[in-house]
């Protein structure tokens, strides 16, 4: 299964008044393991961040947008491997204030981070309709920085500190795993889904700039469930569905508060076109308008899925 979505939230910032010949904000050592947190978040599948983008309540510009595509699947009841990957990609700009004691002028610095997560697990069954799913779960990720203020200007006022703001690159890997509980019950009239899942994977940046290292610990935990039956419709010979969905996540370690909340709800509907009675690969087809809400965050998405 695969999935998309988007949100929208504002936060607030700050300023903090530095000694001359400073630049604000410049712990750079802090400011990469905040980066690291907000990759965590992208590095396990959830509806409640899997898109996020948060902006300056002052200037209205983005400081941050992340973006997720990813999904999991057992192999087969017989064979109950289980498989789950992640590709996300994220944008931090955050705004420096550099002062020389007479003069400030905003350093706008842009940082790209990529990552990817894989999982691999195994489906034991306690019931019918139940099973626990441990996980091994491993990441890579990338961070690249770009200064564009013009050099000349924070030459020798700001020392080393911002050495790596300067065209330099951060790598992270992250090793750890997640335990879930899995509930399905497929019936004609309708289908149940509930997943509830604790995460916990450590990251840790190597063969980066020698002026910072990183580490975080993304841990999660999550409810995510969906309700499936028949709209009365009727496309390509099969039941068209409307779906209900909601989901919870609790943000847990160094991601709690990272972003200004610590934890979302999201809640959805929509319709789903089953095609599996034609020969084509994907069989069933979903798009979601989702509501999410949470400590000091609000927004709208609209996700997409697809099943195999």
């Amino acid at each position: 299964m695969l999935a998309a979505a988007s949100t929208l939230a504002t936060t607030t910032a700050h300023a903090q008044l530095r000694p001359r010949n400073s630049v604000e904000g410049a712990n750079v050592q802090r400011l990469v393991d905040g980066v690291l947190g907000v990759m965590s978040y992208t590095i396990s599948p959830d509806v409640t961040t899997s898109s996020l983008s948060l902006s300056n309540a002052a200037t209205s510009n983005p400081s941050l947008s992340m973006t997720q595509l990813g999904g999991g699947f057992t192999w087969s009841k017989s064979t109950p491997l289980y498989l789950e990957g992640n590709a996300a990609y994220a944008r931090y700009d955050p705004v420096f204030v550099a002062s020389d004691g007479d003069q400030t002028r905003t350093v706008p610095v842009k940082w790209d981070a990529v990552s990817a997560t894989g999982g691999i697990g195994w489906d034991f069954p306690l019931s019918e309709h139940w099973v626990v799913r441990p996980i091994f779960n491993f990441t890579f990720g990338t961070v690249a920085s770009d200064l564009t203020i013009a050099r000349w200007w924070i030459a020798n006022k700001a020392g080393n500190d911002l050495d790596f703001l300067d065209g330099k690159r951060l790598k992270a890997y992250g090793l750890g795993g997640s335990l879930m509980l899995d509930y399905e019950r497929y019936r004609p009239e309708n289908e149940v889904d509930v997943e509830l899942r604790y995460s916990n994977i450590h990251l840790q940046s190597f063969d980066s700039s020698q002026a910072v290292e990183g580490h975080a610990d993304a841990q999660t935990f999550s409810v995510w469930s969906r309700y499936r039956a028949p709209s009365g419709m009727t496309a390509l010979e099969r039941p068209v569905r409307y779906v209900l969905e909601y989901a919870y996540t609790s943000f847990l370690a160094d991601l709690r508060g990272v972003l200004g909340f610590e934890d979302v709800h999201s809640f959805g509907a929509g319709l789903e076109l089953d095609s599996s009675n034609r020969d084509v690969y994907v069989t069933r087809t979903r798009l979601l308008v989702r509501y999410k809400i949470g400590n000091n965050v609000t927004g709208w998405a609209l996700g997409l899925g697809i099943s195999f």
